[in-house]
């Protein structure tokens, strides 16, 4: 069942209508000659009456045809309107997560006051925190990429498909003059590059995309080898795949529906999975964790055997380790900009405790791998170091993960350091799998979640880089239930020496 609004406004006031009037569905349905169930469908946003019925109802409400198809939603339901009629609901593939949009508009349907007082609430809250739709489209693909594990086999069966097709499934790494030979003869593409030296607020993308009736792709000239492999690979993707709702720009500019942020998705992983073939990253990776001591080389000859960079290398890891490996994992990308950390990626399979948050302005711990990496980097002179490993704990919940990632200096503005990692959830699994992972050479590292919510004192933690407000905060919110406790229990007592 679609998801119309049109449909859902016109169910919510005839309901409204009726209610107000005092009738029950029987009774509109005497007045008006129509079934009781067919205005219940009507109600549910499941049936869309024609004129003439639409004209009866109107007649037997009391109102005028104009009012009552009007997409103008009275209170207490006005605040409906917004959020039905937004592109957001009409483009969310609800299916994609097994939820039928007919129960979401039974949801609104039953209690529709109740579900708009909701509704405005959480516009609210979405203002107050300059939450955009494009906001929420990201969460969603990233929710959906975690409950498949973000392994999907129909692409990588795609991928496998057509390297046999056009003669690269024994290819590794793939030559990016076969990938222009396959735009520029298959799919009539004119690949150049971006013209930056005439218009250089354009050398932050890192593609354009030009669609027409020979579409162009320009590439910065600044990109890496590797890095232009990974944008041809990608276009390929979306011609394979059909994909036609898409960003024209990377990295995007704006996005206008969770469509285009799924197939951009798509593109990304079609490209990932034909210039690393899933058998054989699989064989790599066995090879590597077979290993009974950390061999970063290993890793470094990956980067290098397949023309990769570290977050494609990475992330590839990513969408195979849990299902060939059955391993929890996670996936970080970290920026470094004027000398503070941001989150600019994330995949959390692995139930990794990491605040987020469009509000949150506290300094990661300066322990975790992913800006160690950062900082050595910047000590090194911006020179790409070997990768790095960690076996870190969290104080509080004593989680341990086994973490390996690279950092560098990116090649287009605005210049950023920044780091890439794959945290593994250490369980019994990874030790059966990942041979190295007591390594006694591998450092470990004790560490939090932010400096802010560490009750490390500063004795036992000299890389603080901010003082610990928000555990400061919980601990005089829990001595003052403490004392409340302490005292609730006094009162009875009390009462009974008063007597």
């Amino acid at each position: 069942m679609a998801f119309n609004p049109i449909h859902i406004i016109f169910g919510l006031k005839l309901r409204q209508a009726r209610l107000t009037k005092g009738l029950s569905v029987t009774e509109l349905a005497d007045r008006s000659g129509l079934s009781p169930s067919y205005i219940t469908e009507i109600e549910k946003g499941r049936k869309y009456p024609k004129a003439d019925k639409i004209m009866r109802l109107a007649e037997a409400l009391g109102y005028d045809y104009d009012e009552l198809v009007s997409l103008r939603l009275e209170p207490p339901l006005s605040f409906l309107e917004t959020p039905l009629s937004s592109q957001l609901l009409q483009d969310f593939p609800l299916e994609l997560f097994g939820v039928d949009p007919s129960t979401i508009i039974e949801v609104l349907t039953r209690s529709p006051a109740e579900m708009s007082a909701l509704v405005k609430a959480l516009q609210d809250i979405a203002r107050g925190y300059a939450i955009r739709e494009e906001h929420f489209y990201l969460a969603a693909l990233r929710s959906y990429q975690e409950y498949h594990q973000n392994y999907f086999p129909d692409l990588e069966q795609a991928a496998q498909d057509y390297a046999a097709e056009v003669g690269l499934e024994n290819q590794v790494p793939v030559a990016e003059e076969d990938l222009v030979r396959l735009l520029e003869e298959r799919f009539g593409y004119t690949i150049a590059g971006i013209p930056v030296e005439d218009h250089p607020s354009l050398a932050a993308y890192r593609a354009i995309f030009l669609p027409g009736k020979r579409p162009r792709l320009l590439l910065n000239p600044a990109l890496l080898g590797s890095q232009r492999k990974f944008v041809l690979a990608r276009e390929i993707g979306y011609r394979v795949l059909g994909l036609e709702e898409r960003a024209l720009t990377n990295s995007p500019d704006r996005v206008d529906s969770f469509t285009q942020v799924l197939n951009d998705f798509k593109a990304a992983y079609f490209s990932g999975a034909l210039l690393m073939p899933q058998e054989q990253v699989v064989a790599d990776v066995a090879d590597l964790f077979a290993s009974p001591t950390w061999q970063p080389e290993r890793l470094v000859h990956m980067l290098e055997a397949y023309d990769v960079t570290p977050e494609t290398l990475l992330y590839r890891f990513s969408e195979l380790l849990p299902r060939f490996f059955g391993l929890k994992v996670h996936f970080l990308r970290f920026n470094e900009v004027n000398g503070s950390y941001r989150l600019y990626k994330q995949l959390n399979m692995s139930q990794l405790s990491l605040p987020t948050g469009f509000d949150l302005r506290e300094h990661y711990c300066r322990r975790w791998l992913t800006i160690r990496l950062v900082r050595e980097l910047a000590a090194a002179g911006d020179h790409l170091p070997q990768p790095g490993i960690q076996r870190s704990r969290f104080l509080e919940s004593q989680k341990q993960f086994l973490c390996l990632g690279f950092a560098r200096r990116d090649n287009l503005p605005p210049y950023l350091r920044t780091s890439v990692i794959l945290g593994m959830r250490m369980d019994e699994e990874l030790a059966q799998v990942v041979k190295f992972a007591h390594d006694p050479a591998i450092p470990e590292g004790l560490l939090n979640e932010t400096c802010e919510r560490c009750p490390l004192s500063p004795a036992e933690c000299t890389e603080r880089a901010a003082p610990p407000t928000r555990w400061q905060q919980q601990q005089m919110i829990e001595e003052r239930h403490r004392a409340l406790a302490l005292l609730m229990q006094e009162q009875p007592a009390a009462t009974s020496q008063a007597v």
